[in-house]
């Protein structure tokens, strides 16, 4: 009976220690009930601080001054649901006559405060109705990525959300992204989690990596056409030009446009063709934007402008043709010559991972949010592959991506050899390898794009 006492303390010091070496594990057990309790009792002081609140309306304070009551206190957002998940909370609000979910997506981080949570997020679900979405715990710190099933074609989750979910590039919605980062900052294995993702898929991978093909040729059994030169670029770009043209000439053939055509059968791009006549669709990965906008003479000048115009061609043409970029750099600004903020508008998605300056983060998100740049610039350089990723709508979120090394990612597209296509007009350009060792493997036939 005389050691009873130190049960308490073994207790919470096993709950310290839970919190501190697992802290998905102390979340689920302990961590999700403090925490719904804390938002409960905390609700109100928290909405009426953080100027969350409206005032009664006119008739109930008339009331009360008729009655000498008084007067009723302002109203805060009616809670629908708070709903416990494996990483945090979501909490489902009703929002009262004059409230705007702005408003609630301005107060995000007052919120986390009071809350005493990790983060919290704010999405407009329909008219009248926010859900915040609160973490518990520092999900970037470990990154472990939710279990999906497959997702569809040209959608690869490729890193972890800050609120638990798996951050996704889809091409089809977003067709060609920016990914800026300094050096160690955790740029490439982005890039390596993005082709192991895609060499899954059936897709061509087209890469331009003018470091002498260091981050690129090692995977180059999964790419159809690599250059590893501003040269070879060159002329694989104007390659992939002439592509795009094949491939509207014959969106154009099949479109069908006539009275008794239905709508559904009607295209203007490759999803809407038939399957058999369908191109392969394509992904241009450049390593190293900069590389290929330098230049010290003026042949080397001639050859700059027309690369950037062959990529700007790109991007505005490609997306119906399902050819798709992803440009890669540590700086994407108009220091590198004329024409190369054009390219860089067409450029949806935008991703920079820890970067030296906020120059560099502007060119990221100067157009887009004042906040995503401030989040950029305070990445801490013992986060590699941490990243604040967004979109021309103005929305964006921290992700952090699962290390990838490149031995794993050489053995995955080794692996997913078999599904590189061949394409005509990019042949010459197809990287030149022995053929990997398959003991009692049969290696499938590989498919092929006429276009």
């Amino acid at each position: 009976m005389r050691g009873l006492w130190l049960v308490p303390i073994l207790v919470a010091a096993g709950v310290l220690v839970l919190r501190w070496r697992r802290p998905d594990w102390y979340w689920v057990t302990f961590g999700v009930v403090f925490a719904v309790v804390r938002v409960l009792v905390r609700y109100r002081m928290v909405m009426d601080a953080c100027g969350l609140t409206v005032p009664p309306p006119g008739w109930r304070l008339a009331l009360a001054r008729m009655l000498h009551r008084p007067a009723p206190e302002a109203r805060s957002p009616r809670i629908l649901r708070i709903r416990p998940t494996r990483t945090g909370l979501a909490l489902r609000l009703r929002l009262r006559p004059g409230q705007d979910a702005f408003d609630f997506s301005a107060s995000t981080d007052r919120l986390r405060h009071s809350f005493v949570l990790h983060n919290v997020t704010s999405r407009e679900i329909r008219s009248g109705v926010v859900e915040l979405r609160m973490t518990g715990y520092d999900l970037l710190k470990r990154v472990r990525m939710p279990v999906t099933r497959d997702l569809g074609p040209m959608r690869i989750p490729v890193a972890l959300r800050e609120d638990g979910q798996a951050h996704v590039r889809d091409y089809r919605q977003v067709p060609h992204a920016l990914n800026v980062g300094a050096t160690q900052s955790g740029k490439s294995v982005y890039q390596r989690n993005l082709i192991a993702g895609l060499a899954r898929q059936n897709v061509a991978l087209v890469g331009i990596d003018c470091k002498n093909g260091v981050e690129l040729a090692p995977l180059a059994r999964r790419f159809t056409a690599l250059a590893d030169s501003p040269a070879a670029a060159a002329e694989l770009l104007a390659a992939l030009v002439s592509y795009l043209a094949g491939v509207y000439e014959l969106i154009r053939r099949e479109q069908r446009i006539s009275a008794d055509t239905p709508d559904a059968e009607i295209t203007a791009d490759i999803w809407d063709l038939p399957v058999h006549l369908r191109p392969t669709p394509v992904v241009l990965i450049v390593d190293e934007v900069a590389e290929l906008a330098l230049f010290a003479t003026r042949e080397e000048e001639r050859r700059r402008d027309q690369i950037v115009t062959d990529l700007a061609r790109i991007a505005q043409l490609g997306r119906a043709a399902g050819l798709y970029l992803e440009i890669c750099g540590q700086r994407f600004g108009s220091e590198l010559g004329k024409s190369i903020t054009m390219l860089r508008a067409q450029l949806t998605g935008r991703t920079a991972h820890r970067v030296n300056d906020e120059a560099s983060a502007n060119m990221a998100f100067g157009d887009i949010s004042a906040d995503a740049v401030l989040a950029a610039i305070q990445i801490p350089t013992d986060r590699p592959g941490t990243a604040v990723v967004g979109d021309s709508s103005g929305g964006w979120t921290r992700i952090r991506t699962p290390h990838l090394t490149l031995r794993q990612a050489v053995n995955l597209c080794n692996a997913q050899a078999f599904r590189t296509p061949v394409i005509d007009r990019l042949e010459p350009f197809r990287p030149v390898l022995p053929q990997p060792v398959l003991t009692g493997i049969l290696r499938p036939k590989t498919t092929t794009a006429t276009v």
